[in-house]
């Protein structure tokens, strides 16, 4: 079997002498092992770090094989982020996140879409955290798991959404929310105001939202913790006081 991808680097794990396990995601065939040979050489080394795109080409005698990737370097998404290290710690995070949640060879071109157009802000945009914490609730709702902040969820509201259910992921307003505010999960107005600005508290707050959602359905479930990567970008942004201090440890 043969095919040829355009794909995203999410991990390159060492294999043997001199060889590597290389795990993309790609347009088309979803998220999809393969054998590097002689991954140490310097010519090979641009494509296996974390965000570099890649024109790939996976070939095996059986489908469901490790199989072996010939690859093309097109952009190495780490080379133009080497100096702000909190970028760098956006592309470890987003790698790892992907590489720890997706079914494995499963089509989901929407995923590599927005991941692709994530990768285009972390290296162009100067204000890309936003972008980061919406990233990770397009890809909840894409693994099933959306959240609705859309209205409130007791009076159908549009206006003043100002927190979430942990035990729901909908959105109520600030009136309907004060009295439950210890046991409720921050909903910070940039997710909510098209095109408002965000504080670093309120990206911390938004972290702290999509991070308590991927722990529930997808990391818990599996028994697993969060990746590493994602945690050391989350102390980035300490989220500001805004209710759901202890939403996660009470629900």
């Amino acid at each position: 079997m043969e095919w040829s991808d355009d794909g995203i680097v999410l991990a390159a794990r060492p294999h043997g002498e001199g060889s590597a396990v290389l795990s993309l995601l790609t347009r088309v065939h979803g998220r999809h092992p393969g054998l590097v040979r002689g991954a140490s050489g310097g010519l090979r080394r641009g494509f296996l770090q974390p965000g570099a795109t890649v024109s790939a080409c996976w070939r095996s005698r059986l489908a469901d094989a490790l199989g072996s990737y010939t690859c093309e370097l097109k952009t190495a998404v780490s080379a133009t982020v080497l100096a702000d290290r909190a970028r760098l710690d956006a592309l470890a995070a987003a790698c790892a996140v992907l590489e720890t949640t997706l079914p494995e060879r499963e089509p989901m071109s929407a995923v590599f879409l927005t991941a692709e157009s994530l990768l285009a802000v972390l290296a162009l945009a100067e204000s890309w955290a936003a972008d980061y914490v919406r990233w990770e609730l397009a890809l909840l709702a894409e693994l099933g798991y959306g959240l609705d902040l859309t209205q409130c969820a007791v009076t159908g509201a549009t206006a003043d959404l100002a927190y979430v259910s942990p035990r729901t992921g909908r959105a109520v307003t600030r009136a309907v929310g004060a009295p439950y505010r210890p046991k409720l999960l921050a909903l910070p107005p940039f997710l909510t105001a098209s095109g408002a600005a965000a504080t670093a508290a309120e990206i911390g707050q938004g972290m702290a939202l999509a991070g308590y959602f991927l722990e529930r359905y997808v990391y818990g479930v599996r028994h697993q913790g969060v990746p590493a990567a994602r945690r050391r970008l989350a102390e980035r942004f300490p989220a500001a006081d805004g209710g759901g201090a202890n939403a996660a440890s009470e629900e």
